[in-house]
């Protein structure tokens, strides 16, 4: 460790900031901790993980501008040649700090004025919570239908749509929670670069029965960009964890169910079920005339003879419960509007998985 301060008195909010070569983007992200209009005691945690650029120098350069805020700030870095990921990161960051809250920000992207005072009033209504905002993704329009699902997904689907490939309904770089709750969670997973750490905590926030809120106004400029620590993460990894929590959660529950979509996500989606739940599909459902022609579909790659065959309906004709894997906000409202027809209610019939 490089540098540590402890004599500190009661924290009400550690500003929580693992820091991996984000020299370029710094000093907005500390200038907006200085505006930040909450009364109460603030602290900034900065752990550098192994950066080969300035940003332990640049940090430093502003220490005596935060503490003139009344933010008290806290430094250390790894003793290692080299990356550890952003989970260890976080948990070094936390570890060092004091606060009674915890307020997660990433170093490249940018507080409102009001953040921490908000988030920290929905965390005192909501203390067994992962608190979350809205966001300005920069550069505009990167991102562009994530950035609406963020913002625009209701305060029931932030649980109902936890399966989805978006990931965390609470978006990490918005977080905010109790340490308290926090530590009953547990700590980030320390596996490093191709570990979806957040979405893991996410999972298990959720299994220890945390619930999540937003703050329905935009407090966070999220930057998108390609050294972005998430990129390290690939799309099987996550297609993994997403189908086992999805059998944990809501498969286990059902004692039979239907897949909306006979294409190639809702029959890789089938394939990588247990046996035991590949038994409970009774049909897929489709739009596609040609796959409702067909029939059904062959499980080829089954040990079983005969293999298995599914029938494929129209979803008019199909029987809830459902796991939709057609891609949200992709067909034109198509898919919205057909299950609206059949007065289905989310987190009960059905739940989107794509």
């Amino acid at each position: 460790m490089k540098r540590c301060r402890k004599e500190r008195s009661a924290v009400d909010v550690t500003i929580v900031m693992p820091m991996y070569n984000a020299s370029f983007w710094l000093d907005e992200c500390l200038q907006a901790i200085i505006h930040q209009d909450f009364t109460g005691h603030m602290e900034l945690s900065v752990f550098d993980d192994a950066s080969n650029d300035d940003s332990w120098n640049v940090v430093a350069s502003w220490e005596k501008r935060l503490e003139a805020r009344g933010v008290s700030v806290v430094m250390s870095g790894s003793n290692y040649a080299t990356p550890r990921g952003a989970g260890y990161a976080k948990n070094k960051a936390i570890s060092q700090s004091c606060g009674q809250y915890l307020c997660f920000q990433d170093a490249d992207d940018v507080m409102m004025p009001e953040r921490v005072r908000l988030q920290y009033e929905a965390s005192s209504r909501h203390p067994n919570s992962l608190i979350g905002c809205k966001v300005q993704r920069v550069p505009e329009g990167s991102t562009e239908r994530y950035t609406r699902w963020i913002n625009t997904t209701a305060q029931d689907q932030l649980i109902t749509q936890v399966y989805t490939s978006h990931g965390p309904t609470v978006v990490m770089p918005t977080w905010f929670c109790s340490r308290t709750w926090f530590l009953r969670v547990g700590l980030f997973d320390e596996g490093g670069k191709g570990v979806p750490e957040d979405l893991l905590f996410f999972y298990q926030n959720i299994r220890q029965g945390g619930g999540m809120a937003r703050v329905d106004k935009c407090l966070l400029v999220y930057r998108y960009h390609e050294m972005a620590a998430t990129h390290s993460v690939t799309e099987e990894t996550i297609w993994k964890l997403r189908v086992d929590f999805l059998q944990e959660r809501v498969l286990s529950q059902w004692e039979n169910f239907t897949i909306w979509n006979a294409g190639k996500l809702g029959r890789k989606l089938y394939r990588c079920l247990s046996p035991m739940n590949r038994e409970k599909v009774k049909a897929f459902c489709d739009v596609d005339e040609k796959k409702i022609h067909k029939g059904f579909y062959t499980y080829e790659e089954s040990q079983q003879r005969p293999k298995p065959k599914i029938p494929v309906l129209h979803y008019k004709a199909a029987v809830a419960p459902f796991i939709i894997c057609v891609k949200l906000d992709m067909t034109g409202g198509v898919l919205e509007a057909n299950l609206k027809s059949l007065h289905l209610k989310e987190g009960k019939d059905y739940y989107h998985f794509n």
